[in-house]
Parts: C-alpha cells; sequence; structure tokens
C-alpha cells in the first residue's frame, strides 16, 4: 500500500486483537512531534512533567490496548556508546513501560549475526506490517503496509531473535 494510504497507527491498533511488536533500529529519529520534547530533555537532562503530558495520547492508547489484552513489544537495537537521542529515549522509556508495553534493548554488536528487514515496522497480530520509513537525518518518510506472508515471516523472525537477545529495559544501561 502506497505511503499516503496507510491508515494511522491509532487506527491499527484498533484492529489488534492479540499482539503488536514494534523493532526500532536507528541511532536517531528526527519525528517532528518529538522535536519540543527532546530539545527540552537537552536542556533539563530529565523527563519533565510537560513531557508526561505530551505523551499522555501515546500512553492513553498503550494502556487501552493492553487492557484488551493485546501483547505490546518494543526492542531496540542501539549503538553503543548510545546517542544523544538514544539517551532521551531511555530516559522516558519508563512511562511506555508503566503503561503496559514491554521494551527490550539490545546492542548492535549483538545483532551483528541476525537477519534483519531494511527498515523499522510494527507486526500486528503476526498478519500485518507497517513499515516506517525515514530520511537520512531520521525525519519520518512515511509508511508502508505489507500482509505478504513471506515478508511477515522474515519481520517476525527478526523480532523474535531481537527479543531473545535483548535486555529488559529495568536491566538496560547505558
Amino acid at each position: 500500500m502506497q505511503p499516503r494510504n496507510v491508515p494511522t497507527f491509532a487506527e491499527l491498533i484498533k484492529d489488534c486483537h492479540r499482539s503488536a511488536v514494534h523493532l526500532e533500529m536507528r541511532d536517531i529519529y528526527g519525528v517532528a512531534s518529538e522535536a519540543e520534547d527532546f530539545a527540552e530533555w537537552q536542556r533539563l537532562g530529565t523527563i519533565s512533567a510537560a513531557s508526561v503530558q505530551r505523551r499522555q495520547p501515546w500512553l492513553d492508547l498503550v494502556g487501552e490496548t493492553v487492557r484488551r489484552g493485546v501483547v505490546m513489544r518494543r526492542a531496540r537495537i542501539v549503538s553503543v556508546p548510545v546517542s544523544e537521542y538514544i539517551r532521551y529515549e531511555h530516559a522516558g522509556t519508563y512511562l511506555n513501560v508503566q503503561a503496559g508495553e514491554r521494551v527490550r534493548w539490545l546492542p548492535r554488536r549483538d545483532a551483528a549475526t541476525l537477519a534483519l528487514p531494511g527498515a523499522d515496522f510494527w507486526l500486528f497480530d503476526d498478519q500485518l506490517i507497517r513499515f516506517g520509513h525515514f530520511t537520512g537525518d531520521g525525519a519520518s518518510a512515511g509508511h508502508e503496509l505489507t500482509s505478504d506472508p513471506d515478508v511477515v515471516k522474515l519481520c517476525n523472525t527478526a523480532f523474535e531473535a531481537v527479543w531473545e537477545r535483548g535486555v529488559p529495559h529495568e536491566g538496560f544501561t547505558l
């Protein structure tokens, strides 16, 4: 499906019944919706109450989804030492965990022998992939959907391999 026709994440997650897994493989994201939050974290060195408030719609969506019985897992492959952006992500991940998301981190060196897709993705109910495409500086370049069984298998296998090797958020230190 072409990027302009891809439903929003909120629309996709509402049709999800069992699992939603997300693999992130970049060391920096330059997504416009996070710019204010990231700049504030850089100034303060902590996640502020205002930051929590800005994230509330996502946290509410995660909580509602998990309460419906959907298991939400996120795995992040990161270079070590980590980028400043990953430090920011790590600082706020406790909120995702509190909302019900399970999160693991995998140092890039430990992912070297894994077969991975070329883009970040969400996999819904082991049936539908939503690829996230990004520019070189991390800005969003749109999304793409596929339910091709071979692509779903590749992404599922990749995610589970990263998940197995990954370190739970609570145990991952920078």
